[in-house]
């Protein structure tokens, strides 16, 4: 019955890209966790609002981009290096914000909401800016 609406080649593309955007995001976010001066699933775990508004927010900030490049791109070919590109620049991006407002990221680790709200929307601007430049 599926396969009478949607053609059997376009379902394949679909799982292919899906499930290459699923371990790109996966990387992205070891990569952030990482990066993290703490352990960001326990903090999670343990009930820490701040700490999953903050990664909540990488996430959707990353995916923005990437969700972008699956869009215009007509091949994994094309996917994969402005995939790369865009978790370079957010964690860029992530990483100088933080640099730049001392701070930024600690109080997070004591459950200030006010700062993971902060967070997530630093990278969710990065993420809307860097899809934006990825347009051409």
């Amino acid at each position: 019955m599926l396969s009478m609406a949607i053609p059997l080649s376009n379902l394949l593309q679909f799982l292919l890209h899906f499930g290459v955007v699923i371990v790109i995001v996966g990387v992205f976010a070891l990569l952030w966790l990482k990066a993290t001066p703490f352990d960001d699933i326990a903090l999670i775990r343990a009930g820490n609002t701040a700490a999953a508004v903050a990664f909540a927010g990488t996430l959707v900030g990353f995916a923005i981009p990437v969700a972008g490049v699956v869009r215009a791109s007509t091949t994994i070919g094309e996917v994969l290096p402005w995939s790369a590109i865009a978790l370079i620049a957010q964690l860029l991006g992530l990483w100088l914000a933080t640099r730049v407002l001392h701070g930024l990221v600690k109080p997070i680790q004591h459950g200030e909401v006010a700062s993971g709200v902060f967070v997530a929307g630093i990278a969710i601007t990065i993420g809307i800016l860097n899809a934006a430049c990825m347009g051409g």
